[in-house]
């Protein structure tokens, strides 16, 4: 005969399996006060986890002294992600959507993934459970502003690092080839070095650095990394000043998506002469690069020109997410019938380096006409609430630098004063009195000039401000839209990028970026 036993709820709720939890703690320095907030931050989550007897602690995941911005550059955090996808974690708490990630493409990418495992995620501060959510713009407006925190933070940081470059100060991260560091000074590097003037000769001989890449390769001569050597390599050292025994600082820059870029004169150089030994005289550098810009007029291409002009509303603003790279239109034949379709440059040259495919341009259309019915829809709701937020956002240490920038200035002109109070005295010589006062006035100048750039900062702020209301306007004014305009695109969108054939993501001018789906 059979045995039934009826299993009453709270007893099934005993054998049910424990939810595995884990949490994930980050600080961005390794100063004893922020090591102290992650050893408080991961007793907080232990305690928490162990107090419910439905939970199990699976780990707490730990990033010191690492920025928030980037999620491949966080070792514990790509870690808690590998266990997630071995079905290791059912849930993951912490403490705010800024210190799970600051970019916002990067957030929703790993709240989708994780979602998609069947694992969500409580961000404690922001009082969010993904589980819970019933749109993802929301998340995507709290990371965008975590984002604006970041950089922020960001520009704080690299004002520090100007004036390390103003006081000559700055120390190289990375020597280029042919130097090394010996006891924190660049000395050259006896055998790298031999390479080095042999390259530049080389050039000066009207050699093409395509020939002098490939009998390197053939040579196997190692590179600084042990990679091969290319024609980008070997113009990329004739063009570099740090052989002459100069420094040019900041030739890149960190732009607000903390993209490196070539500075083209968006920001300041600063050039530090004789800051090490020389390997090639300022003579072969110069006449090197004239070399260079000769056998480029003969190819008849000019340095730092575009063959690819853009022509189109979506020209140069298309932006390949495996390779970085644009893409370019294209048309394209199916049975007969043509339709364009924009390709990524990389995988039009070689498919093996970017496998990204063509996205036909009306899947783009579509998708940007349900992009902005989605903002008309629920702008009160995100975008309104987003505006105060920013509005309500202070710079604060942008402001309380021009505080201490101002009270600067006010005491160089009360040492002037001073200065020419004590001349007319007779206190001081004459020729006391000016070197003073020639180096008050020079203090002053890059007072100034602190103060302008700092104020550009926080205008940077009000920029996107600006950008949020004016889409606001546009919105405002429509209950819907039923085809697209190229005009609307202008004026709303910075650039699109293309995560795969079927997803696209629209970065708008005031900040946000809005994925969205489309079909083959």
């Amino acid at each position: 005969m059979r045995k039934i036993t009826t299993i009453d709820a709270a007893t099934n709720q005993k054998i049910k399996a424990r939810l595995r939890v884990a949490a994930y703690v980050r600080v961005s320095t390794v100063n004893e006060e922020q090591l102290i907030s992650l050893e408080a931050q991961k007793k907080h989550y232990k305690t928490l986890i162990e107090r419910k007897s439905e939970w199990k602690l699976v780990d707490i995941y730990c990033d010191e002294g690492i920025t928030g911005t980037k999620k491949d550059r966080r070792p514990e955090l790509l870690r808690m992600i590998s266990d997630c996808e071995k079905g290791k974690i059912d849930f993951i708490m912490t403490k705010s959507i800024s210190r799970f990630v600051r970019n916002t493409i990067d957030c929703l990418e790993l709240v989708r993934k994780l979602v998609n495992l069947g694992i969500h995620i409580y961000f404690e501060k922001e009082n969010i459970n993904t589980e819970s959510m019933d749109s993802e713009l929301m998340l995507s407006i709290l990371s965008t502003l975590a984002e604006s925190e970041s950089i922020s933070n960001s520009e704080n940081n690299k004002w520090a690092i100007r004036q390390r470059f103003k006081r000559g100060t700055y120390k190289l991260a990375y020597p280029p080839y042919g130097y090394d560091y010996v006891d924190g000074q660049i000395k050259v590097n006896e055998e790298q070095a031999k390479i080095i003037k042999r390259i530049f000769k080389s050039v000066l001989n009207g050699k093409g650095t395509e020939k002098i890449a490939k009998q390197l390769n053939e040579e196997k001569v190692p590179t600084k990394r042990n990679g091969n050597w290319t024609g980008t390599t070997i113009r990329g050292i004739i063009k570099n000043e740090k052989y002459t025994g100069d420094a040019l600082l900041q030739k890149t820059y960190t732009d607000e998506n903390f993209n490196r870029k070539v500075n083209k004169g968006e920001l300041d150089q600063y050039l530090i002469e004789n800051h090490h030994e020389a390997i090639i005289t300022h003579a072969e550098f110069e006449a090197a690069n004239e070399m260079l810009e000769y056998q480029a007029t003969q190819k008849n291409v000019k340095s730092g020109s575009r063959k690819y002009q853009n022509r189109y509303p979506f020209s140069g603003k298309i932006k390949c997410a495996e390779c970085g790279d644009s893409f370019r239109r294209r048309i394209h034949t199916s049975t007969h019938i043509k339709y364009i379709a924009w390709c990524c440059s990389t995988h039009i040259k070689n498919k093996d380096l970017c496998s990204m495919l063509f996205i036909k341009e009306e899947r783009i259309h579509q998708a940007f006409v349900t992009m902005i019915n989605k903002l008309i829809f629920g702008r009160n709701y995100v975008l309104i609430p987003l505006l105060k937020k920013l509005e309500s956002l202070k710079f604060e240490n942008s402001y309380e630098q021009v505080q201490n920038i101002e009270v600067q200035i006010e005491d160089n002109k009360e040492q002037l004063q001073t200065l020419i109070h004590l001349m007319s005295k007779g206190f001081l010589e004459p020729v006391i009195f000016n070197e003073h006062k020639i180096e008050l006035y020079r203090k002053a100048m890059e007072l100034k000039d602190e103060k302008t750039k700092l104020h550009q900062l926080i205008n940077g702020g009000a920029t996107q401000i600006e950008e949020l209301k004016k889409l606001l306007k546009f919105l405002n004014k429509k209950t819907s839209i039923q085809f697209y305009e190229d005009e609307i695109f202008e004026n709303y969108v910075e650039k699109i990028i293309a995560y795969s054939p079927t997803s696209i993501g629209f970065q708008l001018k005031c900040g946000i970026t809005l994925k969205e789906r489309i079909d083959r």
